[in-house]
């Protein structure tokens, strides 16, 4: 989740919502720009994920006087933690411990059940606030755009995700998992969490907080191999080495590795971070290697399997012979072209046809607009800014007589090259950049 950081200095009454502040808003004045000067710098955080509790935290402590409102659109607090993170990583949740006491503080309150766009306009929160920072995360996923992604049986990770975890907008998701075989589009830790999900045995699931409905779908499910597919290769994989480990050690399964993706990869990686080298000497070994007995044994009794397959990317969801549930789907075969960071997938004209009934995309997030006030990139999902600070949109930018001696001092500066008083600035947005703002 990027964070979307805005600042704006004009303050007024409480525009009105559901659930007003308790204590006052600034009353309406001239323009002022947010310092820890301010006697009640008053901050609104639109989202309660990570990035909204991180930002709070940040504020409450090197601002002493500050005061924040964190809006969040569902009842309960924390985002992402509670709905993104895998039910069977509570570890990665003990950050909540935290996130409560910030918003136990007496300058810090959580104002859940309010939607900003619906409930309360972003142009409200200006008029109310020293400073709203948008931090509503990704609340979307990338599209395929490849024929049949409409077809029953295609599912966003994100939706599956949300479903298994109790996100209210996804349960009425009902995955269908009465096949054989699951796709996952994507080789990034996502996929990997919802590749464990789908074959992690349920008792070892049926003691974490996963939904008791989510838990009856598992139940039953018919899943038995899962292939992660992902455009370029081996070294360009998305996931980290400590989801790798629990893939290759999950009980009951095996992993399926292709050796010939990996040839000649062990001289490539001796210059690669220290990270991805770890990562691709695991794999390699997993690839590779012969297993000891002890898990030979364990992989011969295993009746799950999981695989990689590298350098295919999705062409087409083929539908059964009725049009009405996925049967396969079409991979083009790839090559890498460039070097390092450019490296790119391009289709070679193979295909080739992967069967399964069950197709999960887990190609990236994306975020939506919030509100008709806020420039947003529909092309990109993200709200244009520079470091974070919105741009392109109305606001007062005061400058002070100080600010102009500054702007004085580099028109002199300038002058003094060509023998002339002065070279007067007469572009707005170069003088607001000379002062930082």
């Amino acid at each position: 989740m990027a964070l979307r950081c805005w600042r704006w200095w004009h303050c007024s009454a409480w525009p009105g919502v559901r659930s007003p502040p308790s204590r006052s808003i600034p009353t309406p004045g001239f323009c002022r720009q947010f310092s820890t000067q301010e006697k009640t710098p008053q901050v609104c955080v639109v989202g309660s994920g990570p990035a909204g509790f991180y930002t709070a935290q940040h504020l409450l402590k090197h601002h002493t006087r500050a005061h924040v409102d964190i809006y969040e659109k569902q009842l309960v607090p924390f985002g992402l933690v509670r709905f993104g993170v895998a039910p069977d990583h509570p570890e990665v949740k003990n950050v909540i411990n935290t996130f409560t006491q910030t918003a136990r503080s007496d300058r810090c309150s959580f104002r859940g059940n309010v939607e900003v766009g619906r409930d309360v306009s972003v142009p409200e929160l200006q008029e109310a606030y020293h400073a709203v920072v948008l931090s509503y995360g990704a609340e979307d996923h990338q599209t395929l755009d490849i024929p049949g992604e409409e077809l029953p049986g295609v599912v966003s990770a994100r939706a599956f995700v949300g479903w298994y975890n109790g996100l209210p907008e996804n349960q009425a998701l009902a995955p269908d998992l009465n096949c054989d075989t699951a796709v996952i589009l994507g080789q990034g830790n996502v996929a990997l969490d919802v590749a464990r999900i789908l074959l992690t045995p349920p008792q070892h699931l049926e003691k974490t907080d996963i939904t008791e409905a989510a838990m009856g779908v598992l139940r039953q499910s018919r899943v038995k191999t899962v292939w992660i597919v992902g455009r370029r290769g081996p070294l360009q994989v998305a996931f980290t080495i400590k989801e790798l480990r629990e893939m290759i050690q999950l009980p009951g399964t095996r992993p399926i590795l292709d050796s010939s993706d990996f040839l000649g990869l062990q001289d490539r990686i001796k210059d690669v971070p220290r990270p991805r080298r770890r990562l691709t000497e695991l794999l390699l070994r997993t690839a590779t290697e012969k297993p000891g007995v002890e898990e030979a044994a364990r992989q011969a009794l295993a009746s799950r399997a999981w695989g990689l397959r590298f350098f295919r990317s999705p062409q087409q969801v083929l539908p059964t012979p009725d049009g009405q549930q996925v049967a396969g789907i079409r991979l083009a075969v790839t090559r890498l072209e460039g070097v390092g960071e450019s490296t790119r997938a391009v289709p070679t004209g193979e295909v080739e046809d992967l069967p399964c009934g069950l197709v999960l995309s887990s190609v990236g997030y994306k975020s939506r607009p919030i509100d008709p006030s806020v420039p947003f990139d529909p092309k990109l999902g993200v709200i244009p800014n520079i470091e974070g600070r919105v741009v392109n949109v109305p606001g007062v930018r005061p400058v002070s007589f100080s600010d102009w001696e500054k702007l004085d001092a580099e028109e002199v500066c300038r002058g003094q090259g060509s023998g002339k008083p002065r070279e007067k600035l007469v572009d707005p947005r170069e003088m607001l950049q000379l002062l930082g703002h």
